[in-house]
């Protein structure tokens, strides 16, 4: 069908006096979500969305407001039009929608209103003017949850993605097929347009492919869409197309980077723009969050950037939209200054205890501890030590900041790290830097452990974990810092076993500090170098069937009471990696309600390896999350949270068969530059 909003329709950006803009949805969480914002999540309509699909006077606004309470039929797109409210109004993905009823008592026969909806924006204020209503909000609830109800209330809206109209319902309406079927005939009789459902929870999708209701998914529209926001904010700097992260040496704190793949670690930059889709709790995007810089997704970024190369531009990433155009010389000089100058507080938030190396159990540590042994492990102790019904904490423990200042001391760093520093560019160049890190990392990777901490780290992991294949985790003194997440930056050595191997991954964790990303993200946050510490959590591995990520809160936009969970098969790590889109849901605890963002884009999935590390197989099913373990997981979220004073929580879950796990808990990273 032809589009009836040409002006509304699709599109992907337009270049006007030197600027590039991609308009596109009304909050972060209506993009991802592909649906007009609910009234009852704010309680009130924002005035900018009150907007009509063509140029209208405020006189004609006026008639409009003033016109008649409802239509029978809408024969007509300028029918539609004249009862229809518009979100997202004068961007490609404005929604004209009209509400409707169904009264399926009305005499003789059941009956359409379609409603005036800049006037009544609520099904309830309509029925409750018209007198068809009466009583309190359970009467209102049972037409939204019983089967026999009087009222089948929706939504008829234009969709730009499919150029097409659908119905939907709110995601928490427990429809039948035999509700579909008859909101389906009243809608074919009485509007002019062929008109899709939409499915806005995963029950509903399951109630229509049983009643044989072809639906238009939220995912297969997320899927369209050409932008997404991760991080909203400003940034000037020099723009840098980069094809491989990992062949770029001279990426500067002033640069906005073009990325055509996410990669599993960044230097710090001004901006981020990347043309692969990734998931909002992404390492990239977190520490994009930490930076407080803005970091979007734009389909076919590289192309559409690529005459601004090398150039200085000021990007800006809104809800609603991005922008970039070419900086002015003021600009570009405060720019500098603030790169030269910028300082963060993380610093003075490091605090470690290294009078002690003596090994910790994960069951003895609490949160207090996080001065002996980091965040990460120290949350987890937390965690273990809550017992929350159904969640366990795999068995480890801890190789505390004390042992790796004492090995630290015999190997010398102090000395070579000065050394290092003191070479001709060392301050001036990336390249050279990266080389002379790599360098140093090698020297502790090879360097010789203390007898006696040898022969305890061999009883500890003997008497506790009876020798298992365990991971080594890096849990460092500078993580889970206030404006300053370090997400990623250090390094984890999956599946060891043997005791040689286990030293060899302690090694490895302990040179982490001086991965080169690591190095430049304190160097531009301004945490002295000197004041990092590096805690090793050894683990018992498990060979997670299903394993992802979730934010207490939702951090996409403006959906309350919700939990976000992003999911893949097998072991995590590609979860927080990125590469590949993730499943993706919301889950909202008002309705019960699952709505899925995305299915995994996934063809296999890491397992453990029987001689240790890990292997790639085949998916044999793509679909990871049920909604009776989406219900699980938000349980579970919600007790981690309460357990940490409320505080919105990112954390790392594994399914084990029938066990479920947590991993890791830190603070979730809110944006820091709106």
């Amino acid at each position: 069908m032809p589009s009836p909003y040409p002006g509304l329709a699709l599109r992907a950006v337009w270049r006007a006096a030197g600027c590039i803009a991609l308009a596109l949805a009304t909050s972060s969480a209506s993009a991802q979500l592909a649906r007009k914002p609910s009234m009852y999540e704010d309680g009130r309509a924002p005035q900018e969305l009150i907007a009509r699909p063509g140029n209208y006077s405020p006189a004609q606004a006026m008639d409009h407001h003033a016109s008649l309470p409802f239509a029978a039929d809408l024969p007509s797109q300028a029918a539609f039009d004249q009862l229809a409210r518009v979100y997202n109004a004068g961007t490609p993905l404005a929604q004209p929608h009209v509400i409707f009823v169904v009264d399926r008592q009305a005499q003789p026969a059941a009956r359409l209103y379609f409603i005036n909806t800049p006037r009544y924006q609520l099904h309830d204020r309509f029925l409750r003017a018209q007198g068809l209503l009466r009583g309190g909000k359970d009467a209102l609830n049972r037409n939204y949850r019983d089967a026999g109800r009087r009222f089948i209330l929706g939504t008829l809206s234009w969709q730009p993605q499919i150029d097409g109209y659908v119905y939907e319902f709110w995601e928490g309406d427990q429809l039948t097929g035999a509700l579909l079927r008859e909101t389906q005939a009243q809608l074919r009789s009485h509007f002019f347009a062929p008109v899709q459902f939409k499915a806005n929870a995963s029950a509903q999708e399951q109630v229509a492919a049983a009643a044989g209701i072809p639906a238009v998914t939220q995912s297969a529209l997320i899927g369209q869409q050409p932008f997404l926001p991760l991080n909203t904010g400003q940034a000037v700097g020099r723009l840098r197309l980069v094809e491989d992260i990992d062949q770029v040496q001279d990426l500067q704190p002033s640069d906005i980077v073009v990325l055509r793949q996410v990669p599993i670690a960044l230097p710090p930059v001004a901006g981020v723009v990347t043309g692969q889709p990734s998931t909002m709790v992404s390492h990239v995007n977190l520490l994009a969050r930490g930076w407080g810089v803005p970091n979007a997704y734009v389909r076919d970024a590289s192309q559409l950037l690529a005459a601004h190369n090398g150039q200085w531009v000021h990007l800006t990433v809104s809800a609603k939209d991005y922008q970039l155009r070419a900086a002015t010389g003021a600009e570009r000089n405060q720019a500098l200054e603030r790169t030269a100058l910028k300082r963060s507080l993380a610093g003075a938030s490091i605090q470690t205890d290294t009078r002690s190396s003596a090994l910790q159990p994960l069951a003895a540590l609490r949160a207090s501890h996080r001065r002996q042994c980091g965040a990460k492990a120290a949350n987890l102790g937390e965690v273990r030590h809550a017992g929350i019904a159904g969640v366990q904490v795999p068995d480890g423990f801890c190789l505390p900041f004390g042992a790796y200042a004492s090995a630290m001391q015999r190997f010398g760093l102090a000395e070579k790290v000065a050394r290092m520093q003191q070479q001709p560019g060392f301050d001036s160049d990336a390249a050279l830097r990266r080389s002379a890190l790599a360098a140093l990392r090698a020297e502790i990777e090879q360097m010789p452990l203390d007898a006696a901490f040898a022969s305890q780290l061999q009883a500890r992991w003997t008497s506790q974990l009876q020798q298992a294949g365990v991971f080594v985790r890096s849990s460092s003194s500078s993580e889970d810092l206030p404006g300053f997440s370090g997400a990623g930056l250090y390094t984890t050595v999956p599946h060891v076993k043997g005791e040689a191997a286990l030293q060899d991954a302690v090694r490895k964790v302990w040179a982490s500090v001086f991965n080169f990303e690591a190095w430049e993200a304190r160097r531009a946050a301004g945490i002295a170098q000197d004041a990092v510490a590096m805690a090793v959590l050894v683990q018992k591995a498990v060979d997670s069937d299903a394993s992802g990520v979730m934010v207490t809160r939702d951090p996409l936009g403006n959906t309350p009471h919700s939990v976000f969970i992003a999911a893949k098969r097998g072991i995590g790590i590609r979860v927080v990696e990125g590469r590949r889109v993730a499943e993706q849901v919301l889950y909202s605890r008002r309705s019960k309600a699952v709505q899925v963002l995305s299915r995994s884009a996934e063809d296999t999935e890491l397992r453990l390896a029987p001689g240790g590390g890990v292997q790639e197989v085949a998916v044999a099913q793509r679909q990871v999350l049920s909604d009776a373990l989406v219900q699980r997981l938000a349980d579970a979220a919600a007790a981690v949270e309460k357990q940490f004073g409320g505080r919105t929580q990112d954390i790392e879950w594994a399914l084990a068969g029938d066990q479920l796990l947590v991993l890791q808990s830190r603070p979730f990273v809110q944006a820091a530059n709106p």
